[in-house]
């Protein structure tokens, strides 16, 4: 079973049943088969980017599945994404949002990791439901207005804070605020847990992941 640091409530308590069903799973850091003709062409990006070496593929896949599942979970018709880097953990979110009928805003501040997030889109047939934002996420959340479900937190990890403060006033309750790389950021570790209107647990099975949910 991973090793999970947790701030127990009712609502959460059923994540330590989940884990330990995810962990027992043989091909847990496996990408998973496709469940239709759509998913079977992200999959195959997916695959063709481990193969290729993946040296930007941001998430492993044991977290990757959480990014996923926990999407469809919160049937989300928005996912914020910050820190695209090439579009490995995007194209996970697009696996959830062709069930859910929603969209995903990914913002990236390099160029090249851009371009290439916009050409995985574009060959797993998801740019109709993808927007790529290539610039200053700092600067482009405070042009937001519209509710989220999901966001998702991989990018400098001293700007993890104001990422935060920045997203919270829009999700909506009951959605999500997922952290990538955790043990790292123990200024964003402290004020989630302080946080009253979160409830957060940490799966550390993969490279640590702060999973906050959002409760008023």
């Amino acid at each position: 079973m991973p090793y999970i640091k947790h701030r127990m409530r009712p609502l959460l308590a059923a994540f330590l049943v989940l884990s330990a069903a995810f962990s027992a799973e043989p091909d847990m850091k496996s990408i998973p088969a496709p469940r239709s003709a759509a998913e079977k062409q992200v999959i195959t990006v997916l695959q063709d980017m481990a193969r290729n070496g993946g040296t930007y593929l941001s998430v492993p896949n044991q977290d990757a599945r959480w990014l996923r599942f926990l999407t469809e979970a919160a049937s989300a018709k928005q996912v914020i994404e910050i820190g695209s880097s090439t579009g490995y953990s995007g194209l996970w979110f697009s696996l959830a949002l062709l069930r859910t009928g929603g969209r995903l805003t990914t913002m990236e501040l390099d160029p090249g990791r851009a371009a290439a997030a916009r050409s995985h889109f574009s060959r797993a047939g998801v740019d109709h439901i993808v927007t790529l934002i290539q610039g200053n996420a700092h600067e482009e959340l405070r042009k937001w207005k519209g509710p989220i479900d999901v966001v998702f937190i991989d990018a400098e990890k001293s700007g993890y804070v104001d990422y935060l403060n920045k997203v919270l006033p829009f999700v909506r309750p009951g959605g999500f605020i997922l952290a990538h790389n955790i043990e790292m950021t123990p200024d964003y570790v402290k004020a989630v847990s302080a946080n009253p209107d979160l409830e957060t647990v940490y799966y550390m099975e993969g490279a640590g992941l702060g999973i906050s949910r959002k409760i008023r």
